[in-house]
């Protein structure tokens, strides 16, 4: 009898450990090579947005991953590729998704051009559900030049206070910021006629990003260079989308010890408990390949006077956290 009890507790032993759920959700949160994740809340679920990591040629879809509590996340393959969008060829990078009217639209941008006679840019899909299959919303470009130096990549889609929609964007270290229309089929120009204004900060790189909190416009972007241990995101805070934003400092980089390049990043808000977070993506010490990227999540805190207090990298990502 006492070993039968013994065995019984063995086995309970045994089912509990397999049954335990995981205290955090550990770095990284996405098995496999993805980078320039887009973060989103959508009915009540976290949503991850990111750029499949390989070679260009080999950039010809898009993944999403949701999750209940930042801690288990469900693959959602191929929400978008080529074959739905016939302009785009190759390298389709850092996706920025709304919702807007009961649709998903979803900005990203193709082909990586290097000059205005080149074909590619920033485009379009839509969906009547965040995971999908989104299809091409324009077929063609939203944006298919450089306007003031920027390349057409990473784009960000901010909206105002006012409701009004912007899209913010750009590589080779310019930032531009146009008015989409309500519709999203087109830019709509400024006051004084112009369809793109240049917001670059000092420092700035690719990767922008917007958020307000306490009626401050804090704008964040990726520094250094993409392939290297020292890209990093920095910010700067102003009383509007258009600034003049002074840079503040660097939040988010390489850390010797768990990993390196840490960059292109998105933040979560959960507005019913005020938690904040921000995904992103790094390097894993050891690795040098430039695709060789893995999407994060660490917590995100600011200061009694509202600056972003420094990132710490770790290998733990954050507890389980519930939008309900």
């Amino acid at each position: 009898m006492k070993y039968f009890f013994s065995f019984i507790l063995l086995i309970y032993f045994v089912s509990s450990k397999a049954n335990a759920q995981p205290a955090t959700s550990g770095n990284p949160i996405i098995k496999g090579w993805y980078a320039d994740p887009e973060a989103a809340i959508f009915n009540n679920q976290y949503w991850i947005y990111p750029t499949y990591s390989d070679k260009y040629s080999k950039q010809v879809f898009f993944d999403a991953f949701s999750s209940n509590d930042l801690v288990h996340w469900k693959t959602h393959p191929r929400i978008l590729d080529t074959a739905d969008v016939k302009w785009a060829k190759r390298a389709m990078w850092a996706p920025a998704i709304v919702e807007k009217d009961k649709k998903y639209y979803f900005f990203f941008a193709a082909n990586d051009i290097q000059n205005n006679n080149e074909y590619g840019g920033i485009g379009i899909a839509v969906a009547d559900k965040p995971e999908g299959p989104f299809k091409d919303y324009l077929g063609k470009p939203l944006i298919d030049k450089f306007y003031n130096g920027a390349q057409p990549i990473d784009q960000f889609v901010f909206k105002d206070k006012d409701g009004q929609y912007y899209i913010i964007y750009g590589g080779w270290q310019h930032c531009n910021i146009a008015r989409l229309k309500n519709d999203f089929t087109g830019i709509v120009p400024f006051n004084d006629g112009t369809l793109f204004k240049e917001i670059t900060p000092k420092g700035y790189v690719e990767g922008p990003f917007m958020f307000i909190r306490n009626n401050k416009y804090y704008f964040m972007w990726s520094e250094g260079g993409w392939t290297g241990p020292d890209y990093s995101v920095a910010y700067a805070v102003a009383d509007n989308p258009f600034g003049p934003f002074e840079r503040v400092g660097k939040i988010l980089e390489q850390d010797s010890t768990v990993a390196r390049g840490a960059g292109h990043h998105s933040i979560i808000h959960n507005s019913k408990k005020d938690l904040w977070y921000i995904v992103y993506h790094r390097r894993p010490l050891g690795e040098t390949a430039a695709n060789k990227r893995a999407t994060c999540i660490e917590p995100l805190f600011f200061d009694d006077k509202g600056f972003i207090m420094p990132v710490k990298l770790s290998f733990t990502g954050v507890a389980p956290q519930s939008l309900k």
